[in-house]
């Protein structure tokens, strides 16, 4: 047995063994604009549109202005060929596991690994940057209320580490010791991925009942964002329009490509799909579509009712309304967006255990994670694991360190799914495809390229770091995985 063995397809098991399969079409479509709308509109805009300056004057990344609207145009369209990508491998492989199943499938063994370490950076990774944000719009809107928390409370210590605010940086020297260490903490952070883990602990379908709520708020609050900005708009604010040209419009979705990642989230509840022939492509691709047009008009909205260099802030869309003289509405921005994040927070949480379990099952990670609780069939101890790890990292952890780790983890995970595509189609051009990819050697190949050149937007510390995580996964699949493999074992995957 090679490196690059692959799995082969086979459907998954609907029997008392497997996941319990609830979710329709309407479904993953609120699951996709629940993972999609949320950390990426509410927080990551404002570091796209400004910029990211350290302390110290060294530029880590050009801001794109008004020209944001520019970034997610380039984005939709990328996250477009890869979607495409997607949903003919989910309608063809309805497995849990996302990405790692399908690049298992088609590009083997060491690879569907490395994908599935990179998911890992989407998922938990991605859920600590998504807390922190939650966090800084929990704290906006209790200000409304005139409760002010302590800031060693509300920033972690790499968070303050890494500030270019001279206020926040102040909270090294003032913020309590314990042994000269300082006591920075982000408690709202730690505490939303506690609450969002024990509801998912409750099951599947309570937890999109949750999430259906959550994504109504969140509609209903970017309506009324756009709405009232729209009527306070200043065109001067959209002047200059591309303030650092194309090298502003790139940087800004490299980070802002994180608005973006959820709809992979989508092809992880492929077990617990009713008919995920055809749903999986209608949730991916519907999800993907809706959320584009609104990310669109946010971001015109949101440069032009500010100058964009004010919008960086954790908590932009309520911040720029605030400045504008709009406080009413900017609290109930706030508010909406404690819940759509929330959303967020669910869905990511819920993705994460899922590819542990799918990992798990094949055999490269240890038993126990592919367990599944026998009253909700659902992998109970991995959202536990889950919740525990991302929220210790929420505690302590720099949101924008973890927007870059996570969109280089994704970009990476959404090259490999496209030319996963393309492999499967020579290797097996006579399998069944519930859904085609139109216009395959085009979609596939720019595909994979786009996700690349987006990855080149990032800095140089997500590239060093991205490598170093990924010497760490592969010295654990050569000392665990590979020796324990089911397809090399030919043990049983139960």
């Amino acid at each position: 047995m090679g490196l690059f063995d692959r799995k082969p397809i086979v459907a998954a098991d609907d029997g008392e063994h497997g996941m319990r399969r609830t979710l329709g079409a309407g479904d993953l479509i609120m699951l996709a604009i629940g993972a999609v709308i949320g950390a990426g509109i509410f927080s990551s805009l404002g570091t796209a549109a400004a910029g990211e300056t350290l302390a110290d004057g060294t530029v880590v990344r050009y801001g794109a202005g008004p020209a944001l609207v520019l970034s997610f145009v380039l984005l939709g369209a990328v996250c477009g060929l890869a979607a495409l990508c997607y949903a003919e491998l989910a309608a063809m492989i309805p497995q849990a596991g996302s990405a790692y199943a399908y690049s298992y499938a088609t590009l083997g063994e060491v690879v569907a690994w490395i994908v599935g370490w990179a998911l890992i950076l989407e998922y938990a990774v991605g859920n600590v940057a998504v807390a922190i944000g939650w966090a800084g719009y929990f704290n906006s809107l209790l200000s409304g209320f005139g409760i002010e928390l302590p800031g060693w409370l509300t920033h972690g210590y790499w968070n303050v580490k890494a500030s270019g605010d001279p206020a926040v940086q102040a909270l090294m020297t003032t913020a309590p010791r314990i042994a000269g260490v300082p006591m920075l903490v982000n408690l709202p952070a730690f505490g939303i991925v506690a609450a969002i883990t024990m509801l998912l602990m409750q099951g599947v379908k309570e937890s999109t009942r949750a999430n259906n709520i959550m994504v109504i708020v969140k509609l209903l609050v970017l309506g009324l964002f756009v709405i009232v900005g729209a009527l306070h708009i200043d065109p001067a604010n959209y002047k200059p329009f591309a303030p650092n040209g194309f090298t502003g419009i790139h940087q800004g979705a490299a980070i802002v490509f994180f608005a973006y990642i959820g709809f992979d989230a989508i092809s992880t509840a492929a077990e617990e799909t009713k008919n995920p022939q055809r749903n999986l492509p209608l949730g991916i691709l519907g999800g993907l579509a809706v959320c584009t047009l609104i990310y669109v008009i946010v971001g015109l909205v949101a440069t032009g009712l500010v100058p964009y260099e004010q919008l960086k802030s954790s908590d932009p869309l309520a911040k720029a309304l605030s400045m504008a003289g709009l406080d009413t509405a900017s609290w109930i921005v706030a508010a909406g967006a404690v819940v759509s994040m929330s959303a967020v927070l669910l869905v990511f949480q819920y993705g994460q255990p899922r590819i542990f379990y799918a990992m798990a099952r094949d055999g490269l990670l240890p038993r126990f994670a592919a367990k599944l609780d026998p009253k909700t069939r659902t992998p109970k101890v991995t959202t536990l694991i889950t919740g525990v790890l991302v929220s210790l990292g929420a505690l302590l952890a720099d949101d924008a360190a973890t927007y870059d780790l996570t969109n280089i983890g994704t970009l990476a995970a959404f090259a490999v799914v496209c030319l996963g595509v393309l492999v499967l189609r020579v290797r097996e051009p006579n399998r069944p495809r519930p859904f085609r990819v139109p216009f395959v050697w085009f979609v596939t190949l720019v595909g994979a390229g786009a996700c690349v050149f987006v990855m080149k937007g990032l800095p140089a510390s997500a590239w060093i770091a991205f490598g170093v995580w990924m010497a760490i996964g592969l010295a654990l699949y050569f000392a665990y995985g590979y020796r324990n493999s089911v397809l090399r074992t030919g043990a049983t995957d139960r």
